[in-house]
């Protein structure tokens, strides 16, 4: 019951805050520079005074601001997201195309720096002062200080130009490849290798660190000391009683950065050309396509609040103290 309460009451939040994130998205695009009808007019090779007068009537862009946010905010109300200027399609539908590509990316980035982060910070937590806790310190730093498009540029010119073991040409597939199942999936695999690394570098070194200083503390925590007294094995001790709470903070941030990643996306599907919502939103960026990219801030704004609730419900299923505390 009491999960149910807090599900309505985060449900209710969310609508106000995504009300409150389209305005100032809204707001924001349109103080920009630039005028979206004569990108539009650019695209069909120029067009005279009244042509443009016809272009804003078509898409709206002559009635007022508020009448224009007005109708924008009635319309998402209603799961329309309006129509693109440039593409020529609702944005629904170019949403959706695109998300599977960056949902496959950042999904495995994630789970990678999850799963090989918490490792590395549990190994090195059991050996503080060893090899491996000073790799893994080595790592978190240069995750931190290399930007997510140098380290993309880098890879790329190692793996796909200097040792051509990675397909340079970018893309999610190769267009010429066979097109039955499995090869394509493992052209699919082929070309996300790179990607997934170069998005998954800097949370991979984060995890980490993260992992490793939770552990730390868990292990000096008395119960610790008392499973190990009663003469349970260390593998027991560390990975079914430590574990559990050391990776409590892990299970936190995934949830925050999930929509961090999703961003981050952005430079990674621009260097290695992938046919994500990354490329999407620049695409949209340079061309003034207001539509479109107000589509995909509000689907992220969405993504984040989602990740977050569903972080908060992990949390307090994974801690009984949080449950009992709750009762």
């Amino acid at each position: 019951m009491h999960i149910a309460s807090v599900l309505i009451r985060r449900i209710l939040n969310a609508a106000g805050l995504l009300a409150a994130v389209l305005i100032l998205c809204f707001t924001l695009i349109h103080l920009a520079p630039g005028d979206p009808a004569e990108v539009i007019a650019g695209e069909m090779g120029g067009a005279t005074e009244e042509m443009m007068a016809e272009i804003r009537a078509l898409y709206g862009l002559d009635r007022p601001f508020h009448v224009q946010l007005l109708s924008y905010l009635g319309n998402v109300a209603q799961g329309d997201l309006g129509y693109s200027f440039y593409f020529n399609q609702p944005v629904t539908d170019l949403i959706v195309e695109r998300l599977g590509a960056t949902l496959l990316l950042v999904i495995s980035a994630l789970l990678l720096a999850i799963f090989l982060g918490t490792f590395l910070g549990v190994v090195a937590a059991r050996n503080p002062n060893g090899l491996i806790s000073h790799f893994v310190t080595v790592l978190a730093l240069f995750g931190y200080a290399a930007p997510v498009f140098w380290t993309a540029i880098i890879l790329l010119i190692l793996f796909a130009s200097v040792i051509p073991i990675f397909p340079a040409s970018g893309g999610m597939y190769d267009i010429t490849g066979p097109d039955d199942p499995i090869s394509r999936a493992l052209d699919i695999a082929h070309h996300m290798v790179l990607p997934v690394i170069t998005l998954s570098t800097i949370y991979l070194a984060f995890y980490s660190r993260l992992a490793r200083a939770s552990m730390l503390d868990v292990l000096g925590s008395d119960y610790i000391r008392t499973a190990r007294a009663k003469g349970l094995a260390e593998v027991v001790v560390v990975y079914k009683h430590a574990l559990r709470n050391a990776v409590l903070p892990v299970v936190t941030f995934a949830g925050l950065q999930f929509a961090q990643l999703m961003s981050g996306a952005v430079l990674v599907e621009a260097v290695y050309s992938w046919p994500g919502l990354g490329t999407l939103a620049f695409e949209s960026l340079l061309r003034r396509d207001t539509p479109t990219l107000l589509g995909i801030l509000f689907f992220s704004s969405m993504v984040v609040i989602i990740a977050n609730l569903l972080t908060d419900i992990a949390y307090r299923l994974i801690d009984p103290r949080i449950r009992s505390g709750a009762r």
